[in-house]
């Protein structure tokens, strides 16, 4: 995708509300339960996207205010329940938490769920972010506690 694509913080509010109710797991073994998330849904987003798009992408990188970045495979970016929080349990999300916008990633470890977003880049190959870059698993699966990167399978050591 050559075409950036940019919306104002209301006409981005406006792709729709979203409210779903999941668990949060971090790499470090904690976890909370029954979480209650709401903004926009990642795939309302994605169909804003989609028609843009030249061909089908692999992944996305997000970029985040610090430079901070994640990569998703865009299934999984695209993850029933998955979404841009606005609001934890009912409140607006704080800073530390990272207001006023998330993006959450239920089924995958934490540091696949960004604070402070500030922009999403299309790949059509997948590209590791920061703490893929540092050690991390490039998929983070909770269930199968793809942790650090040398319990990746072949395919995933082929990505640079």
């Amino acid at each position: 995708m050559s075409k950036e694509l940019s919306w104002s913080w209301q006409e981005f509010l406006e792709l729709g509300e979203f409210e779903t109710t999941r668990d949060f797991h971090c790499v470090t073994t904690w976890s909370r339960y029954d979480n209650k998330w709401s903004g926009v849904s990642a795939t309302d987003l994605w169909q804003e996207i989609e028609q843009h798009l030249e061909a089908k992408p692999e992944a996305v990188m997000f970029h985040c205010y610090g430079g901070y970045t994640t990569n998703l495979r865009v299934e999984d970016l695209l993850a029933e329940g998955n979404l841009f929080a606005t609001h934890h349990d009912s409140k607006p999300l704080t800073k530390p938490h990272g207001g006023p916008m998330r993006f959450v990633c239920h089924h995958l470890y934490a540091w696949k769920s960004p604070k402070w977003v500030c922009g999403m880049e299309i790949l059509d190959k997948d590209k590791r972010g920061f703490w893929e870059r540092h050690g991390y698993h490039n998929h983070a699966d909770p269930w199968l506690e793809e942790r650090y990167s040398y319990q990746e399978g072949p395919e995933d050591r082929k990505v640079k």
